[in-house]
């Protein structure tokens, strides 16, 4: 995507706070303006002052003074008020937008990236964007509206001192600001590459940290993190040296620009054209016009970082959807029967299928267990039965209407899944369940809580429902992680469940109760527990087992082992 297609749709996504930004930019025209007139009308109270006048003289002088000097401060504090309320609300709506698309595309649609890459899009990328709007698109606008107030106040004095002033901040705004883009054009990608694997190699270390020390690994992968910073540290480096001569340059024709314009100006005054107590006029407002141009060359290279970052972002959104809705799908049906027939899915091109040719029904209030070691598809018919996956042939139906022929926000409201591993986010107990049902109160919470079992652990925390989970639930059990994502589930009344390994985290003794207390809950709806685990006599109704992506044994609840036998 080239730079230009990036910058029109980060501007189209301004465009809903398009008025915010224009009063931003209207404030900040308003600062940059008080400050070129302050410092002009000092420079003619000083000058005129010199002249020892009558003090009334000087009044109109020194009032403009005073009100130059309250209204700058009092403008550039609006002006920076303004401009930040609009870039956060416009960070909450792209945030938004990103997190929307990751949970659409989540998780056939995102195999292909990493979880510390993601991560760094979502995070710094994302927030690099809301520069493109203060530090990038909005400076060169008011510059402009600065410069037009400059220029109307040399050009009337010392037409020939604006003409030098004018092709000052031309090299400057211009010249100057095209050398930082050409120069950090491709900087900005390299840093945000820089910074997407720097996550990727924490967040690696962090989510391997067990495995790692247990096969003391750890010291590779802490160089790797090393390398990625020190890269990225290189960078930087680079893109400050690279800053500073920029900044320098700016600096340098700034310096000149205003001994230029001195130059001119004298003359005039020598030769009677500009009056000698105007002369601090036309020089000092040269000098502050330059106020208004010095963030212009910053303000390139922050349009190349965030250009570089809106091309990672628009990477994510343009993401093509895994399972698409249809144009017009169908009504979402009761939920009375969930089915595969001859499904087959292959996760890659040469790969083994991962199912091969199952065929599976779940009715509403029977339990179905599917058993089968890891790799066997059990996760993947979980995906698949809550359209989270695409089938290369066959069929999954829900009540007998294709799943393809439904939005996937109707399937999974009739099919609740309960994954391996729930997430919990870092917040309270209360948040974490209203996430299935944002209304629900706190007699329905704790209704809820009764039926997975979790009533008397919280009523007995010490802030109940308000208690916090931890980053990532870490202050739960596995167990209670369960039963609170269950809970969820239970919250949102589904007729159809699928558990997913529920029992992983824990050990058999505790996985054969929590398993017991699970289905419990679920009583009345109709239940596929997927697990490794041989289910007690009489637990479920039926039991299907699974090999290498292949259904190869089925028995009755009532002799589980009839279908390990079947299998072997």
């Amino acid at each position: 995507m080239s730079d230009l297609a990036v910058l029109r749709r980060l501007t189209a996504l301004a465009a809903p706070l398009r008025g915010h930004f224009a009063l931003a930019g209207l404030l900040g025209v308003g600062t940059l303006a008080a400050s070129i007139g302050l410092l002009a009308t000092s420079g003619l109270l000083i000058s005129w002052a010199s002249l020892q006048p009558p003090l009334l003289d000087l009044m109109v002088a020194i009032t403009a003074v005073r009100a130059l000097g309250i209204s700058r401060a009092v403008l550039r504090y609006l002006e920076r008020l303004a401009s930040h309320d609009a870039a956060l609300r416009l960070l909450g709506r792209m945030r938004s937008r990103v997190i929307a698309r990751v949970a659409a595309l989540a998780p056939a649609g995102l195999e292909g990236w990493r979880r510390g890459d993601l991560v760094s899009r979502l995070v710094d990328d994302v927030e690099s964007l809301q520069t493109v709007y203060i530090r990038a698109l909005a400076p060169p606008l008011v510059a402009l509206g600065a410069i037009a107030v400059a220029l109307a106040i040399v050009v009337p004095l010392a037409p020939r001192a604006g003409l030098v002033l004018a092709a000052g901040l031309l090299g400057g705004g211009v010249a100057v600001s095209l050398l930082a883009l050409r120069l950090g054009r491709a900087a900005g990608r390299r840093l945000a590459d820089a910074r997407g694997a720097l996550a990727t190699a924490v967040d690696d270390v962090l989510g391997g940290a067990g495995e790692l020390l247990l096969y003391d690994r750890v010291e590779d992968h802490l160089d790797r993190v090393d390398a990625a910073d020190a890269a990225l540290e290189h960078l930087q480096r680079r893109e400050a040296w690279r800053a500073g001569l920029v900044a320098g340059a700016s600096a340098a024709l700034s310096g000149v620009t205003v001994v230029a314009v001195a130059a001119v100006a004298v003359p005039a005054v020598a030769d009677g054209a500009l009056p000698g107590v105007l002369l601090a006029v036309v020089v000092l407002t040269a000098l502050a016009a330059f106020e208004a141009i010095a963030p212009l060359p910053q303000a390139a290279q922050q349009l190349s970082d965030a250009l570089a970052a809106g091309r990672r972002v628009f990477a994510v959104l343009d993401a093509p959807d895994p399972v698409a809705d249809p144009p017009s799908p169908q009504p979402a049906p009761q939920g009375r029967v969930l089915a595969l027939e001859r499904a087959t899915l292959r996760y890659a091109l040469g790969q083994p299928p991962a199912l091969d040719g199952v065929d599976l029904t779940v009715s509403r209030g029977e339990r179905v267990a599917l058993l089968g070691p890891s790799g066997a598809g059990k996760t993947t018919v979980a995906e698949v039965l809550t359209r989270l996956r695409p089938l290369a042939s066959g069929r999954a139906t829900l009540d007998g209407i294709d799943l393809a022929e439904l939005a996937g926000d109707d399937v999974r409201a009739v099919v609740g899944l309960v994954e391996q591993q729930p997430h919990l986010f870092a917040t309270s107990l209360r948040e974490n369940l209203r996430l299935a049902k944002r209304d629900a109160d706190d007699d329905e919470l704790a209704a809820v809580l009764a039926r997975v079992r979790l009533d008397r652990w919280v009523a007995g925390l010490p802030e109940g429902l308000d208690t916090t989970v931890g980053p990532g639930g870490a202050q739960v059990s596995g167990g209670q992680r369960q039963r609170l994502a269950l809970a969820r589930q239970l919250l949102r009344d589904p007729p159809l469940l699928l558990l997913d390994e529920p029992t992983a985290d824990v050990d058999r003794v505790t996985a054969a109760a929590l398993r017991r207390e699970l289905l419990d809950a679920a009583t009345g709806r109709g239940v596929l527990l997927i697990t490794h685990e041989l289910p007690a006599p009489g637990e479920v109704d039926r039991i299907i087992t699974m090999e290498r992506g292949r259904v190869v044994g089925e028995a009755t609840g009532a002799a589980p082992h009839q279908a390990v036998g079947a299998a072997t």
